[in-house]
Formats: C-alpha cells, sequence, structure tokens
C-alpha cells in the first residue's frame, strides 16, 4: 500500500502554483482516482478555466461526469476532448465507456477500435475492443485479440479487466493471475484503514462457554446491485431470512441511490440497516463499514464492475468475503474467503483461488422464491411462431461466442420448425447472429429477439420457452436460476472453472443431473431429442416443477441456517486469533 497523502501533496502544488493547468488536471485524475466526484470535478473545470478546452481536463471533467451518473454530459465533454486530441488513445477509450453508458454501441465498439489502432500493443486496449466486440456479436479478430490478451496476462505485463477475461477460455490459474495483476494496481494506489479495537464485548460463543448468542454478529454487504438488479433479485429473501437468525445483524452498504423499486423496498426491511454510500470517496465508505463494525465484509460485485475494491483493500471490516457476483479468484490479499460450494469450486479448483474457500452444503446462488410469474402474452406477441419447439438463451450477448452459438445452430437443424429465443444485443447484434445463422444455413427467422424487459414481464416470457440452452465457458448464473423457477429445464456443459460450473451447480442441487453434459457433442444430441420427443420434454418440465418445490434449491429459511454457520465459523476463527482456512458449514452438523 502506498504510504503518504500523495492527494495532499496534490492538493499543496496547486496552492503553491494555482495558475498551473496541468498540476489541477493531474491533482482531478488523483481525486477521481480516490472516489471523491466533486472534488475531481473541481479541479477539472479550474484547470479549464485556466486553459480553455483542453482535452486532458475535458477527459477528467467527462469522467467526473459519467461517475456521477450525468452520461449525456459526460460524453460531450469527451467528445470534445477527442476532437482536440483525436490521436490520444485513452481519450478514445473513456469516450468508448461513455457512449457504452448511452446506448451508443456502434459508436462505442468505433472508438474502441481508434484507441486500438493507435496502440496496437496495448493489451489493456486490446481488452476493451475485445469485449466489446463480444457484447455486440463482432466476432472480427476475436481470435486474434484475445490471443493478445490472454499473452499480456501470462507475461504479467497488464491489468485486464477480470471480469471480461471470465469470458475467454482461459484456465483457473490465467484466472488467478489476470485478477492478481489487477489487484496489485489497486494496492499501489490505497492505504489500509487504521484498525482500532473493537468496540463489541467478546462473544460469549467464541470463549468456549455453551452459551447461546447475546451479541449479534455485524455482517455487512457492499453493493451496487441494491434494488431491481440481479444481485438485489438473488439476495433479498435470504436477507429476509436471516432476519429470523438473532444471532445475525445484517448491514446492506448501498454504492447505488434508490431506484425506488419493491424490491430496494424489500431491502430496506429486512436489513437492519441500509447505509446510502453511493457517490462518496472510496475513504468515507470504508470508514462507513468500520463505525458500523462489521464483523464481516461481503463484496458482492468485486471486478464486476460499479464496485469499490479499493473499500476493500482498505481492510474496514476483520474478515471479507468475495461471494455471488464474481464468479471467480479476487487475487486481492484483503480477500480472505471465497463462498462458495462443492460443485462450483470443487477442491480441484481451490488451488487457483487466492481467498480461503468457505462452502456451503447448498448451491452457493440464493434465490427469491416470492418471485411471481404472471401470465405471458401469446406466443405472437413475443414475435415467437403459432407452433414449434422453442429453445431460448437469454444470457448476456457477450457469453454468446462462435463456439457457443454454433453448437446452437447444430441443434436447430436437428430440430425442424424450431426456433432460437435470445435477448437482444446492443447495436446491429442482432443483425450480426442473423448473418451468422444464414452463414450455416439456417434460416435468420428462426433466431427471435427480445429486449429487456421487467422482471415479472421477463419470467412471464419464460412460460413460453421449452428448453434453456447454456453458454460456455461463461454459464447462465441469475438466468438459469430465472429459468428453472419458471419451469424451464436448463441445459449445460459444466467446465473448468467458477464461471463455467454456476449453471451445472443449480442443475446438481436441484437433482435434475442429468442435464449437465460430458461435453458439446452430448449437448447437442440431448437438445435434439428433447426437442423430438414431445413426451419427454414432458417428464423432464414435470419433475423440474416437483424438484422446484422439495429439492431445498429454492429454500431460502434452510439458506439461511447454512449461511449463518458458516459466518459464525469465520468470526470463531478469527477472534480466536486464527488465520482463515477452509471451511464448510455442513461440520457444524
Amino acid at each position: 500500500m502506498q504510504a503518504g497523502d500523495p492527494r495532499g501533496e496534490l492538493r499543496r502544488a496547486t496552492q503553491r502554483e494555482p495558475d498551473d493547468a496541468m498540476a489541477w488536471i493531474v491533482l482531478a485524475e488523483a481525486e477521481l482516482d480516490a472516489g471523491d466526484v466533486a472534488a475531481g470535478e473541481a479541479a477539472a473545470l479550474r484547470a479549464l478555466a485556466l486553459q480553455p478546452g483542453h482535452p486532458e481536463a475535458l477527459a477528467r471533467l467527462g469522467r467526473a461526469q459519467s461517475m456521477s451518473n450525468r452520461r449525456q454530459e459526460a460524453v460531450a465533454s469527451l467528445q470534445a476532448a477527442a476532437r482536440n486530441a483525436p490521436r490520444h488513445p485513452g481519450i478514445a477509450v473513456w469516450l468508448g465507456h461513455v457512449l457504452e453508458d448511452v446506448g451508443e454501441a456502434e459508436a462505442a465498439a468505433d472508438a474502441y477500435a481508434r484507441a486500438h489502432a493507435l496502440l496496437p500493443e496495448d493489451a489493456q486496449i486490446a481488452a476493451y475492443l475485445l469485449a466489446w466486440r463480444r457484447r455486440i456479436c463482432d466476432w472480427r479478430d476475436l481470435d486474434a485479440l484475445s490471443r493478445q490478451v490472454r499473452a499480456a496476462v501470462d507475461a504479467g505485463h497488464a491489468a485486464v479487466e477480470p471480469f471480461a477475461f471470465l469470458s475467454e477460455d482461459a484456465s483457473a490459474a490465467e484466472q488467478l493471475r489476470c485478477a492478481r495483476l489487477r489487484a496489485a494496481d489497486i494496492a499501489l494506489s490505497v492505504q489500509a484503514l487504521p484498525r482500532p479495537e473493537s468496540k463489541s464485548p467478546p462473544h460469549p460463543l467464541f470463549e468456549g462457554a455453551p452459551a447461546e448468542i447475546r451479541s449479534p454478529i455485524r455482517i455487512g454487504f457492499l453493493s451496487n446491485g441494491f434494488g431491481a438488479h440481479p444481485t438485489g433479485l438473488l439476495t433479498v429473501a435470504l436477507f429476509e431470512a436471516l432476519r429470523s437468525q438473532p444471532e445475525i445483524e445484517t448491514h446492506l452498504f448501498a454504492l447505488n441511490r434508490s431506484d425506488g423499486s419493491l424490491i430496494r423496498q424489500r431491502l430496506q426491511a429486512a436489513a437492519h440497516a441500509l447505509h446510502d454510500v453511493a457517490l462518496r470517496p472510496h475513504e468515507q465508505v470504508a470508514a462507513s463499514i468500520r463505525d458500523a463494525g462489521i464483523d464481516v465484509l461481503f463484496d458482492l460485485r468485486g471486478w464486476g464492475g460499479g464496485g469499490m475494491p479499493e473499500v476493500l483493500a482498505m481492510r474496514p471490516a476483520p474478515v471479507q468475503v468475495n461471494w455471488l457476483a464474481y464468479p471467480g479468484t479476487s487475487g486481492a490479499p484483503w480477500m480472505d474467503y471465497v463462498m462458495a460450494d462443492r460443485f462450483v469450486l470443487p477442491d480441484a479448483l481451490a488451488g487457483h483461488f487466492s481467498e480461503h474457500v468457505a462452502h456451503l452444503p447448498r448451491c452457493f446462488q440464493p434465490s427469491d422464491p416470492r418471485r411471481e410469474i404472471p401470465v405471458p402474452p401469446s406466443r405472437a406477441a413475443c414475435g415467437l411462431p403459432d407452433e414449434g419447439f422453442v429453445f431460448c438463451c437469454f444470457n448476456n450477448s457477450y457469453k454468446l461466442n462462435p463456439a457457443t452459438f454454433a453448437r446452437a445452430m447444430s441443434v436447430l437443424h436437428g430440430v425442424p420448425g424450431s426456433v432460437l429465443w435470445l435477448l437482444s444485443a446492443p447495436g446491429r447484434g442482432d443483425e450480426r447472429l442473423r448473418d451468422a445463422a444464414r452463414a450455416v444455413g439456417v434460416d435468420p427467422t428462426r433466431l427471435v429477439f427480445m429486449t429487456k424487459q421487467p422482471h415479472a414481464d421477463y419470467l412471464a416470457r419464460l412460460r413460453h420457452a421449452d428448453l434453456f440452452l447454456d453458454s460456455t465457458p461463461y454459464n447462465a448464473h441469475t438466468t438459469a436460476s430465472d429459468a428453472l423457477w419458471a419451469g424451464c429445464p436448463v441445459l449445460t456443459v459444466p467446465g473448468a472453472t467458477f464461471a463455467a460450473r454456476v449453471a451445472g451447480s443449480l442443475n446438481r442441487h436441484l437433482g435434475l443431473d442429468e442435464m449437465n453434459a460430458a461435453d458439446s457433442a452430448q449437448y447437442i444430441a440431448l437438445a435434439i431429442a428433447l426437442g423430438a420427443d414431445h413426451e419427454r420434454l414432458r417428464v423432464l418440465r414435470g419433475r423440474l416443477a416437483e424438484l422446484r418445490a422439495t429439492s431445498g434449491l429454492f429454500d431460502m429459511d434452510a439458506f439461511a441456517l447454512d449461511f449463518s454457520a458458516l459466518v459464525l465459523r469465520m468470526v470463531e476463527r478469527h477472534r480466536q486469533g486464527l488465520s482463515p482456512a477452509p471451511l464448510a458449514s455442513a461440520a457444524l452438523g
């Protein structure tokens, strides 16, 4: 961790040279890196007052506007910066980011391509271009870009974003290396908080006394998804169930403002406290966690974007856990545990995780059994034909790589009259997928696209889907849970990384192991067999309906018991002065 007070030094530099525009630009960058949006914007505006139109100052202003969700303003600032510095690859990258945010998908791709053309040897820029081309289903130069990115990670030359790296055909060892490189970047600019003595009295359980729990364990959860977001949708029922656990006190630290949704209201009611820390500097967020006396802090974002790894790096809690939203290792020395299950993270993978594994006896992914499934609109209203088998894959478009798509096309060839129902991709992605279908002899009209829907409407539409075709190497996660809850079986090929095993874990804990194919050939054969045999499909869906109620996969009261037991094991070790170690709540009986 960096020593001293670099921002303080930069502030003093601007006091000594108040008319030095570059000093203000450097300060703006440091303030934004620290999460202080207001101070960063003020410094950028001061630089612009001194040198109007300075591209570096405009770029920092655009970054500040983006961080405060003033996205159109950010686009205007960064477009002006790009006009004033047309050969600046970094500004082109930032412009690409904000164009993504406002839905200008093709323009974002052009910005990343321009940055890559200006600096073709830069693997981080190559990674941005690669990730965005995956999202818009533009598969040009995909293999070459992927090789460049993986080679840079292998050589330790680039801090590629670990979340995007999950979509590559990389091993768990490569994913660990990628995450460690990113964590090392964070560590260079972050100072740990002071570690004050605990304000709470010793816990009787941890003195070895057989007494009941008298003081609750405070668990914190840090996320930008506390609302109508996959994280909120997955966790809300668990938080409600934890209210019945007297030894647990739940604190949510929300990096996102309230979206006014019913899920946000339920989260607010379920938690002992919901702390709104949106748009605060990293130090303030970390101090809020520390001051709340959190015993165990769960990072529900990880490297997934929109989170604050810098806060975790400050060590605001004595025990810190990677869980749920990022399906891989953090690679960070400040994370003690990763919470998983033995299917999604078997012992053979544990050596490729920087954290100690805390194994739940059930699927690591919670869900909301209160989700209602309304009556769907007609097939015609959904763009589906009146008859014919409906395969679906509602995974995000970046998971639909050429190999996954080719496998799905083989299934369509084998089931005449069937269609593949997909989530609409950004930009011209749908058009590109139809072109890819046509290229392999599949009528492009057999691809049906659904725009993003409110969650209840999306669940309703799943009633029309006969079979969910999963992707590789990045599985369906929340989408797999949604499909199973709506009664649609999920067919997957479990892979060799965490991200490639989540759908398989759901199937395993549901009791439908036969839906975990051994390889692509078995996957294609089973999909075609189910598409051709309506009775076999009817029996499968009947079993799914029964197992949904009896398997325990969707039993959040039982999940809360297992979860609490595992957390208590973590805290017990810490309060006894023991280092983190592999854990399993099943050991508590």
